[in-house]
């Protein structure tokens, strides 16, 4: 009797917790083009105003150079620099100085701004991303400035830190003629040749309403917030559309063998790596659910397999890199003692054909689904979680209400799905295998 109890109590709990999640909003377009959305929630006097532009590594400057890479990330610098009414390097300190914190971060798909503020600052942080988008203050001084910035990031984020330019070298093998195939931070000889009007071209071309969201969710009047919406933002010139054409891959039909030397580790590590659709289909859904089954928690299929009972690892696991146009799914591994890369391919195979052989267990797809659900209600636990999942739904998947029906499609997915899904893209025929080796290996 108290287990049926305890069964009801945490069903109850569960069923609490998903109506308590649904998150309401209101969307709304200004003449310019420029798509707002409001979410309200008085429960804290705090608000968050964030833009997401649609532009990111993806995006190359000079109509598309290829010697031009890296361009929106470094945008998402300049854009600090300041306005023609905010003083250079003085953003910060206004955000601060009021009670805020901001932050910024780029994709290969796409640029997000924002800013948290106690509520009674909403006007400033409203007024604040509409200097952004209409005026900022791009000139020599500021490019020279973010550009030893940027070299910086390169040196201590990728050039300088272990293991952190395995996706780089997975993107340039796995993409031929797709940019993703190009650094996210780009290369900084392509920086340092570009004009400065290069960048303000760059930035008329993409960094406009009609090219954005605006998002704003937390303590607020929505009456009052639509007003000052207006009075910042609805002046701004609309631009050009934005059309992008980019080419499209051809399946990888046999194994590419890659190799690729880090300077800065010891062990070396195997990567399977496979091009799958991006993150709008529902296939990506279901490969995100593989990438649970195998990988998260020491409990998972591979880490308690090759790095617990058989001892072959120091790490195994699989990650599944969710992009817009075509994601990527990676299996790896770095090997303990005498055991060889391939040695850890072959068991990581293994576990691939399992799933394409046999229905994965229930209690395995059911855990699967619980661990999804709490992913799914952590994202929405903030009002910033909540409205990054806004501009996000928005701009990238286009449906807004995806905040609140995604965890719908994981619990569609059925296992024969799962099966079948495996079959379909984990193959050796489709994948690169990149071998990431010390720099002193190097022959």
């Amino acid at each position: 009797m108290k287990k049926h109890l305890l069964a009801f109590a945490v069903l109850a709990f569960i069923s609490l917790t998903a109506n308590a999640q649904k998150v309401k909003f209101e969307e709304f377009d200004l003449d310019n083009g420029l798509h707002v959305i409001m979410h309200q929630d008085n429960t804290a006097p705090v608000v968050t105003i964030g833009v997401m532009y649609n532009v990111g590594g993806k995006d190359l400057g000079g109509d598309n150079n290829p010697k031009r890479t890296g361009f929106a990330h470094f945008f998402e610098h300049l854009l600090f620099e300041g306005t023609e009414n905010i003083e250079r390097g003085k953003w910060m300190e206004i955000v601060s100085s009021n009670g805020g914190k901001n932050n910024a971060n780029t994709s290969l798909d796409r640029t997000y701004f924002y800013e948290v503020f106690p509520s009674n600052n909403l006007e400033l942080g409203l007024w604040m991303e509409s200097e952004r988008m209409l005026h900022p203050v791009i000139n020599q001084i500021g490019v020279d400035t973010q550009n030893e910035v940027v070299k910086e990031e390169k040196r201590s984020s990728y050039d300088n830190r272990p293991y952190s330019q395995f996706v780089f070298a997975i993107d340039e093998n796995l993409f031929k003629v797709h940019p993703y195939k190009y650094k996210n931070i780009g290369e900084m000889e392509d920086l340092d040749a570009a004009t400065l009007e290069e960048f303000k071209d760059y930035f008329k071309k993409y960094y406009v309403p009609n090219n954005a969201v605006l998002v704003i969710a937390g303590d607020i009047d929505t009456s009052k917030a639509k007003t000052l919406v207006s009075n910042y933002f609805k002046d701004i010139p609309k631009g050009k559309e934005v059309v992008r054409n980019f080419p499209k891959e051809e399946p990888i039909t046999k194994e590419i063998h890659a190799k690729f030397y880090d300077p800065n580790i010891k062990i070396p590590a195997i990567m399977a790596a496979y091009r799958i659709p991006g993150f709008k289909e529902r296939d990506s859904y279901v490969l995100q659910m593989i990438s649970t089954y195998l990988s998260d928690g020491k409990t998972s299929k591979l880490y308690k397999k090759i790095v617990d009972d058989k001892k072959m690892a120091l790490q195994a696991g699989a990650i599944n890199i969710n992009q817009l146009d075509y994601g990527v799914y990676v299996l790896y591994g770095l090997p303990l003692g005498d055991n060889s890369l391939n040695s850890l391919v072959s068991e990581m195979d293994e576990e691939i054909v399992k799933i394409q052989n046999d229905l994965i267990s229930e209690k395995d797809f059911q855990k699967i689904q619980n661990k999804l659900e709490n992913q799914f209600v952590n994202s929405n636990s903030s009002v910033e979680g909540i409205a990054n999942s806004l501009a996000t739904d928005y701009l990238l998947y286009g449906d807004t209400n995806l905040i609140n029906n995604e965890i719908n499609i994981y619990k569609s997915i059925t296992r024969e799905e799962i099966q079948k899904v495996a079959k379909k893209y984990l193959n050796p025929n489709q994948r690169v295998l990149l071998e990431y080796l010390p720099k002193e290996n190097e022959q």
